[in-house]
């Protein structure tokens, strides 16, 4: 990534600070290892879209012959876990990183070293897996691994190992940013920023960290299960010798349905931020839209067999959980109607962003009454395991997620790189998605009920699913191209792009305030919060008129923090200062923005080091030495164990033991 593409604070360095190449291997910056999770998450997606352009072509036309179906079988278990565990979740793991900290009115996140830490072991986990392909034994057993299948008598490759290590090191990742997250929103929100004052991306974040805590265990104790069987011998789903064989299906989509809500609550988050800044109103029913959220999470842990209605549960466990299937449909329906009544009567303004939060609203809208077709049991038994399901869960992440996630890259893009991506370029990226997404998934629903099986690499002429095959493939090539279209607006408006200003949106809550890009500590200034639009309380009154700012009332106290005295947000905002806060008569441009180095001001900030980012590689080579078990050589991979968790345990203890900020004089 080119220090050219970032922002002016990134690239001036304070004396003695690290620069180029070197100061992204050492920040600890929250805002840059944002950027890095949204490029790294970007290059795997098209990663991820190539492979299902592959499995488009093979299944373009009858009896297919561009790909073997071992090949295909790599494609598509490869395919879903990249889109999920490398495209998805860091995409949301970026806005996470950028935006929490600016919408709490925070310097950076709780825990900054861990913080870098986690995007590491994202990297070297995804790198990892799909080194995989570089020896030809990429994971082979489908995203969702099923047990016995992959167990040693049936996968004797190093295919399912790749995999199974592979998502280890990622949980490890997930986990390490979920706490980080947690204590960063508890802990850190600004004088007055209550929990009802926080903006709604903050919320869903919030509550997306107790999800992962929750539910990454689960699937971190299957897999460990699953190697404790591959590499040792035992039997926890070897079914001769007395395993449940659903054993792994429970484990894992007790994971895997929260999982789901992991994936679509960030997008929920965005959508939330962008239909009211461009339909110039407060978004409808906040509270509710809190607490529907919250409810989500909780009751996604009450539906995970409805993915085993045909395993033969029997009838009181399948009406119990088709019950709560439905009921869940409730929290995420009132999602849907607040986002249509914050829009009606709005002054709607369709910008590329706004465009993409509405079709996120229609589309999933579309997925989730296929997924209420899916909580009767009988229904279901006909269209479980047929390309129904395909178009279901697609239209939920990508016509979903994904939508969310690319509005979110277009109205956040300007406050990450203080430059605008282009609108004209944006429609069509827009277009061709929405035309793209549509052709390619509508048309599964009806060759799942021509009775057309998922997982199949080939199927003969004269099944009536020729013609719906064909859609989806154009309509995969149109996602592809909108892909290229879309690559090209970052890589042009990086350094072409119209400047932005601090807030090129007239938005309403806090990180529109500080100038685009951030400076490395956010705010000058801690502000006080009074309200859940801050923004607008001072330059668009009359859109918060009605508001009530919060139940504790509309005080602007005066606060005390670290000896520094600071006044009222409102006071703080009319200000105006250049470093840290915003004219609301005039919007600066960043280039034109004398900006202070933290140093300058006084602020202590973490030091840059390099050692979380050992930690995270000696972790993963102490992961990968496993697999030398499958070679024959456990001496071997027990000695590159202990070599690698001895230098991973004494960088973690230098990084531990080191002073976290410089002492300023």
């Amino acid at each position: 990534m080119a220090t050219a593409a970032v922002s002016p604070s990134y690239a001036r360095t304070s004396s003695g600070s690290p620069s180029g190449i070197w100061s992204w291997l050492t920040t600890v910056d929250h805002k840059r290892i944002g950027t890095l999770y949204l490029y790294t998450a970007l290059a795997w997606f098209a990663v991820g879209g190539t492979e299902a352009v592959i499995m488009r072509m093979q299944l373009q036309g009858p009896n297919g012959r561009v790909v073997s179906a071992e090949v295909f079988n790599q494609l598509f278990t490869m395919h879903g876990t990249t889109m999920i565990f490398l495209v998805v979740m860091p995409l949301s793991a970026a806005f996470f990183n950028f935006l929490i900290p600016l919408q709490i009115g925070a310097r950076d996140v709780a825990f900054p070293r861990l913080n870098a830490f986690s995007y590491w072991v994202y990297l070297f986990g995804s790198l990892f897996m799909n080194a995989s392909w570089l020896v030809g034994m990429a994971p082979n057993g489908g995203w969702f691994g099923y047990a016995p299948l992959t167990t040693l008598p049936y996968s004797p490759g190093l295919n399912i190992d790749f995999w199974m290590l592979g998502l280890q090191i990622l949980g490890v990742s997930s986990l390490a940013a979920a706490f980080n997250f947690i204590t960063t929103i508890i802990n850190m929100r600004a004088p007055g920023m209550n929990l009802m004052r926080m903006p709604m991306f903050t919320w869903m974040a919030f509550v997306v960290q107790f999800l992962l805590v929750l539910a990454f265990p689960v699937i971190t104790i299957a897999l460990v299960f699953l190697q404790f069987d591959r590499f040792f011998g035992t039997n926890f789903y070897t079914i001769t010798q007395g395993a449940d064989p659903l054993l792994w299906q429970h484990l894992f989509w007790i994971f895997g349905h929260p999982e789901v809500y992991i994936l679509i609550l960030p997008a929920f988050g965005l959508v939330s931020e962008i239909l009211p800044t461009f339909s110039r109103k407060p978004i409808f029913g906040y509270p509710v839209m809190v607490y529907s959220g919250i409810l989500i999470a909780f009751l996604g842990f009450g539906v995970w067999a409805h993915h085993m209605f045909a395993v033969g549960m029997g009838p009181i466990a399948d009406s119990v959980f088709s019950m709560t299937t439905m009921l869940i449909a409730i929290p995420t329906g009132v999602k849907i109607f607040n986002w249509i009544f914050t829009m009606w009567g709005g002054n709607l303004r369709f910008t590329v962003a706004m465009k993409f939060a509405i079709s996120l609203v229609a589309l999933f809208t579309i997925g989730g009454i296929s997924g209420v077709m899916h909580a009767s049991p009988p229904a279901d038994l006909q269209q479980t395991d047929t390309y129904f399901i395909v178009a279901h869960f697609h239209y939920v992440l990508v016509a979903g997620s994904l939508m969310g996630l690319w509005g979110g890259i277009y109205y956040y893009f300007p406050k990450i790189t203080g430059r605008l991506l282009s609108e004209k370029i944006g429609n069509w990226h827009f277009w061709l998605t929405f035309i793209g997404v549509n052709l390619t998934f509508m048309p599964m629903h009806w060759s799942g009920l021509y009775g057309m099986p998922r997982r199949v690499y080939t199927y003969d002429a004269g099944q009536g699913w020729e013609i719906f095959n064909l859609m989806s493939s154009t309509g995969a090539y149109l996602q592809a191209l909108a892909g290229i279209i879309f690559a090209y607006n970052i890589f042009r408006s990086r350094t072409h792009g119209e400047i932005a200003g601090n807030d090129p949106w007239e938005a309403p809550s806090l990180e529109w305030s500080i100038p685009s890009p951030p400076p490395d500590y956010n705010f000058e200034t801690i502000p006080t919060v009074t309200s859940r639009y801050p923004l607008w309380d001072i330059k668009h009154p009359e859109l918060t008129a009605s508001v009530p700012h919060s139940r504790h009332g509309d005080e602007r106290n005066d606060v005390s923090l670290g000896g520094k005295h600071v006044g009222a947000f409102h006071d703080h905002m009319a200000a105006g200062t250049p470093e840290g806060g915003l004219n609301p008569n005039a919007t600066q441009a960043s280039s034109k923005v004398s900006l202070k180095t933290a140093e300058e001001l006084g602020i202590p900030m973490p030091y840059p080091t390099i050692k979380p980012l050992w930690v995270a590689l000696f972790m993963t080579l102490m992961f990968a030495s496993l697999l030398l078990i499958h070679k024959d050589k456990l001496p071997l991979a027990m000695a590159g164990v202990v070599t690698f968790a001895t230098l991973m345990t004494g960088f973690l203890y230098a990084w531990l033991t080191a002073p976290l900020e410089p002492h300023h004089h």
